[in-house]
This record gives C-alpha cells, structure tokens and sequence, in this order.
C-alpha cells in the first residue's frame, strides 16, 4: 500500500502533549508506523562522553505514531489523504480540498 505520510510532508498533531503543532517529517519508520517530526515530540536524552562527543543532556525528536498525525492541506489543516490517479500518474490528494500534496 502506498505512504499516505511521507519524508518532506507537512502534518499536524491530532493527540498527545504536542496536540495542534505542525512541523515536517524528518522520516518515516514503516516497520514500526512511527514518523520522526521536527520539534515534535521533543525528549531529553543524557549522553556518556565518547571520543566523538561530549557529555550532557541533549534534546531530540523521538518517534510519533502515524495514527496521531495528519497531513496539512493548503490552508495548514489536518487532512485525510487519497489516492488519484490522472493520465497513469499516481499522486496523493487532501480529502478537505482536493488539492495535489507535494512531497
């Protein structure tokens, strides 16, 4: 089945403690229907000194499940997406407007 969220893709939180943000996917994990967002879902990680890096907490994005995210329409709503096909080109579309996605 094709990828209704893809890398590139604008979205926007539908649940949890970032409920209502939007940023863009960073990745996508299918194997565990996850998504990596930038500044979603931001924890803080402690790290043990290396020879490449230093000691210290740092922030990252740690994966969100796919089901609490949903593309952007043109107008920076969520949106289901579906599927067009148009002179053997399959692309994907915003349920809301009907719109073409890009990513």
């Amino acid at each position: 089945m094709a990828a209704k969220i893809k890398k590139g893709d604008k979205v926007v939180v539908l649940a949890g403690k970032d409920k209502g943000k939007t940023g863009q996917v960073l990745s996508v994990i299918p194997s565990e229907t996850r998504a990596i967002v930038q500044g979603i879902n931001l924890v803080r990680r402690h790290q043990k000194q290396t020879a490449s890096q230093d000691a210290g907490i740092f922030t990252k994005e740690a994966p969100i499940h796919l089901s609490n995210l949903a593309v952007a329409d043109a107008n920076g709503k969520p949106s289901r997406v579906g599927f067009q096909i148009k002179d053997g080109v399959k692309s994907r579309v915003a349920k809301t407007t009907g719109d073409q996605i890009d990513g």
